[in-house]
Order: C-alpha cells, then structure tokens, then sequence
C-alpha cells in the first residue's frame, strides 16, 4: 500500500527532484545561515557550483557535535518568529541536540510519517497504541502526527504505564501498537502473567523502532502477539521518525523517504562516498526542511543502499536494517562487535529470553566479553538441580543443563563475532527492564 505517488517516481524523475531541493537548500542556507556560509566559503564552494546531485560531495559534513557546539539555536536557518515547535535529544552527555520546525516542517514530518504507517498497513480504520515517548524525544508525537494524517484514532499512552497500556489494549480494541521492540516483550510478560491471550485481541501491526533490533526478535514479537511488525527508522536531527520505514509487503529493508532526506554511504574512516550495496556509514542531507536543514549529516549507522523496485511498488531506495554504530561499535582484541549480532543468536536459542547484557571489561592487558542471559522459567523448572546463588546460577561441572546451554551460546557466539565471550545465566526478571530504549552495553573498561 502506497501512501503518493512520489514514492514511485522513476529513477530519473528522482533524481531531478532531489537536484533541485539540493541546490535551493545550499542556496537557502548560504544566505539565512552564517555557520554553513562560513562552512561553504572555507572549502570555497559557490551554491553557483552545485550542478548535480554528484557535486554533494563537495559540501561539508555535519556532526552531532556540531549541533551541540552551536546549541541552542545558532543552526537554525528560518527566524526565530517561524519556528512552531522543539525537540531535543535525552540521555545524552553534554548540551542536548536542539531542533527547531516551521509549520512546513510539521507538514514534511506529517507526510512521511504518513508515508511510513501506511507502508504498514496502517489505515484510518485502525485503531493506533502510541507507546512511544511523548515530550522532547520526537518518537511519540511524530508517531502521532502521522496517524492523525493517515485518519486512524490514535491512544496517546506514551510509555510506562504497564498495567494501564494491557487495560486499554483489550478495552479500546487497539490494532497497531506503536514501541520500541524491547518494551513490547516487557508487556507481552506482564500480559502473561495476568493471563491475557493477545492472539484473541484485535492487534494486527507492529511499527517498532528507536532501538536495535533483530530479525530473530521480530519473530518472536510476532509470534506471542499475532502481529506482523515493521521497523521504522529516525533520528531527531534529520526530522525524527519518518526517516525510513518497512513495508508490510517485504519486511526487508527500508524505504527512505529520499525526495527529503537524500541518502549517501560513506567510508567512517576516509569519509569517501561508496558505491551501492557496499556497507558504511549512513549520511543524509534534509532538502526540504526549513528551520534546521542539515548537509551531509554523519549518521553514524552503519547500513548499505540498495535501489529497484519494490513487491509493494516503490521505488525509492532502501536501506538495511542498521547492523551497529561507527561511533559506539565494541572493538574487542582487533575485532568489530555489535549488541545485534549477539541478540540475534540468543534469541535462536530455547530456554533464555530476549533479556540480555553485553559486559565489557578488561581483565590485565585484554579485553573481554561477558554476557549475562535471562533464561525463561520453562529452563528454571527443568533445571530444578541448579542452586540459585546470589543473581546467577552456582554453575557446577555436573549440572549437564546448564553447561550444555552455556556451551551452546559460547560457540554460536564465537562462530559469528570470532571471538570467544563468557556466558552468565541470570534468573528471569533480573535484568532491569526499560521504558524507553533497552541499555544493552555495559564498558567497565577503565578510561
């Protein structure tokens, strides 16, 4: 289901509208904005010059830091007097990412969103669960600008709230729910134990995003709640949600919304541009948006763009589901880990749960993993041998369930990071659950 036609255009009816926004932003931003003038005269680069979309690569790259260091309003490009609304980042250290829109940015943010729920599924008669986060993160009320404009009836829940978001899932006869990946399996447990069948409520469709995650967890998701579920892709500084999104037709990849925000992959480290289908880092350049239009903004999630046709009949580009970070990506003895690439092999495995903890530490000149792992209480009950010591198991030689379990995650794990973790099975519900996105890392490593 396509919501415009724009997200069908041809390659080359693509391409000439995406030149032309290029060239009025640098233009747009060379006049209204001093940081991006002083950018542009730095590398002596004329808005003059830019004649095709390959001439991007002239233009300066953006930085989260960036923002920061003009915080709170120096990157602004439209008068103060037309900026409508703010957002800004949380949990960060340091002065917040700061974002400012106009009333045409809010239509932008609404036709996206619009964009991504229907690739979803989602359509006016549906009844949309907004767990997301309202307030300064951009996850809830972007969520909800977009259900307003697809015309289906939106519970502005935000998160929290367990027993309450159960209540009115079955009450209000929710069909989409709106969240991050990890706090719907904390409500599909707490469902459980009130004895709630979500296979018998009227969900249908999942738009899941804010966090890492894996295929392995989208089965599971759609399985203990008779969904089918879809990943969205944002970030505050380019809009917000919006950015990318699933279509419910392949559940493989990402349709960027490229008319707004055009896309590069480039090499982390020599900041090269890549061809298509090489893996890097993602880059995006907002065309369209009016209070903080950004160029060559540094992602740093590491992806890869693949252009065609889509079953669902779009055919703007798309991009993998984000494999780990180039900032924030764990290099352990020379090798390059991501928190995913572990999930993915625990959530294959019967007897542990979603609920997981990368532990970096250091141990006399090498660093090493250990990963702590809720196992269910379906493993409890046939491991009744085991003695619960303190918040883990009293792993003993001659406890064959719990050797064997550990010995599998060990090896699976190894054969796919290419280097060996320690393995710590915890009881369930002893890894603290999040509201928001799931902390999967913990760096003990001295600084």
């Amino acid at each position: 289901m396509v919501w415009n036609k724009e997200e069908t255009n041809s390659r080359s009816e693509m391409q000439a509208l995406q030149l032309g926004r290029l060239q009025a932003t640098v233009n747009y931003l060379y006049e209204k904005n001093p940081y991006y003038r002083n950018k542009l005269d730095e590398l002596k680069v004329s808005p003059r010059e830019i004649r095709s979309l390959d001439d991007i690569r002239r233009l300066p790259f953006t930085t989260k830091q960036d923002i920061r260091d003009n915080y709170p309003f120096r990157l602004f490009s439209a008068p103060q007097e037309e900026i409508v609304e703010y957002h800004a980042t949380s949990g960060t250290t340091g002065k917040p990412v700061v974002v400012g829109y106009t009333r045409q940015d809010l239509e932008t943010w609404k036709e996206v969103m619009a964009r991504a729920l229907t690739g979803a599924g989602v359509t006016k008669h549906d009844v949309v669960q907004n767990i997301y986060g309202y307030g300064l993160f951009t996850g809830g009320i972007g969520i909800h600008y977009g259900a307003i404009r697809v015309g289906a009836a939106v519970i502005p829940i935000s998160g929290g709230n367990t027993q309450r978001q159960l209540m009115l899932m079955e009450d209000f006869g929710s069909s989409v729910l709106t969240s991050t990946p990890s706090f719907l399996m904390h409500l599909h447990e707490a469902g459980e134990e009130m004895g709630i069948d979500f296979h018998k409520l009227k969900l249908r469709v999942g738009v899941l995003g804010a966090e890492p995650w894996s295929e392995a967890m989208r089965h599971k998701i759609q399985d203990k709640f008779g969904i089918k579920a879809c990943d969205i892709y944002g970030l505050s500084e380019i809009i917000g949600p919006g950015v990318a999104f699933e279509c419910v037709e392949k559940q493989h990849g990402l349709h960027i919304n490229e008319d707004y925000f055009y896309p590069e992959i480039i090499d982390p480290h020599s900041c090269e541009v890549l061809a298509e289908g090489e893996v890097g880092e993602l880059v995006f350049t907002t065309v369209a948006n009016q209070g903080q239009p950004l160029l060559r903004f540094r992602t740093r999630d590491i992806t890869r763009l693949t252009y065609g046709t889509c079953v669902c009949g779009r055919t703007t580009v798309v991009m993998e589901r984000v494999s780990g970070r180039s900032d924030d990506m764990l290099i352990i003895r020379g090798v390059n880990v991501f928190p995913s690439q572990i999930e993915s092999i625990i959530l294959k495995r019967e007897g542990v749960s979603p609920h997981y903890m990368v532990i970096v530490e250091r141990k006399g000149a090498m660093d090493s993993l250990r990963v702590k792992v809720e196992v269910t209480e379906e493993f409890m009950v046939k491991a009744a041998a085991d003695i619960l010591k303190g918040d883990e198991f009293d792993i003993l030689e001659d406890v064959a369930a719990v050797r064997s379990k550990k010995r599998n995650l060990q090896q699976d794990i190894k054969d796919v990071i290419g280097i060996s973790v320690d393995i710590q099975l915890v009881p369930p519900n002893s890894i603290a659950r999040s509201e928001g996105k799931a902390k999967r890392i913990e760096d003990r490593r001295p600084k």
